[in-house]
């Protein structure tokens, strides 16, 4: 048998890291962080337990490169939804609503991630991590921004402020709410993105008084509703 080529081991690789990614979410999700072990993850993705430590220096890393995972397909699936649009506003709102349907439907796990990201290693810089960044940039820069290298980490900045409010023990935000505060900084209409069926905008916002525009205080020399 010839030896397999430096592609098809590249692959089978890549094929490995994702299915420990892949059970990482879904063992956190279920146990939660301490009930959840380095073997667990292994014997879950169906891989030899010395993988994990090949790919990953530890277990916080791995659960920060599979959340960030998570969002970035969860964000990608949400600005490549049908109907598919190019319109700035409209892929902003989507992101808005990605992040926060995340933090409603999979809360002990971004609990976990953002306490993880306010201990002392902070960010973890995964390949995970720098797909999600380069796709929310992207959304930056289609919304209209003139200066993206401040206005994305605003924007991370925002969303992950949100996260936190809306899972916060014993005060948490309602999502609603937050979805409309974002709205209102960012000039976007109630109407974009996947608005919540169930709940109008909040009395007192500019998302319920249906203002047109770009709000005071957003995004710094942005043109809402521009596109590339």
């Amino acid at each position: 048998m010839s030896p397999r080529s430096a592609s098809v081991n590249e692959e089978l690789r890549r094929r490995s890291r994702e299915r420990l990614l892949q059970a990482t979410v879904e063992l956190v999700a279920e146990r939660g962080y301490e009930a959840t072990t380095l073997g667990d993850i292994a014997d879950r993705a169906g891989a030899a337990r010395g993988l994990v430590s090949y790919y990953f220096p530890g277990k916080r890393q791995l659960l920060q490169s599979a959340v960030h995972r998570l969002m970035h397909l969860t964000l990608e699936a949400a600005l490549e939804r049908e109907p598919r649009s190019e319109d700035g506003r409209e892929r902003l709102a989507r992101a808005v609503d990605a992040v926060l349907g995340l933090a409603r439907d999979q809360p002990l796990l971004m609990r976990t991630h953002m306490a993880g990201i306010l201990q002392a290693e902070g960010f973890v810089q995964c390949p995970e991590q720098q797909r999600l960044a380069a796709l929310l940039r992207d959304t930056v820069e289609r919304y209209g921004s003139a200066d993206v290298d401040t206005d994305y980490p605003l924007l991370r900045a925002l969303l992950m402020g949100a996260v936190v409010a809306v899972l916060l023990p014993g005060a948490p935000m309602p999502a609603a709410r937050l979805r409309a505060e974002l709205f209102q900084r960012y000039g976007l209409d109630w109407e974009l993105g996947f608005p919540p069926a169930a709940a109008p905008p909040p009395e007192g916002t500019a998302a319920a008084a249906r203002l047109p525009g770009p709000a005071a205080g957003g995004v710094s020399g942005t043109r809402a509703g521009s596109g590339r």
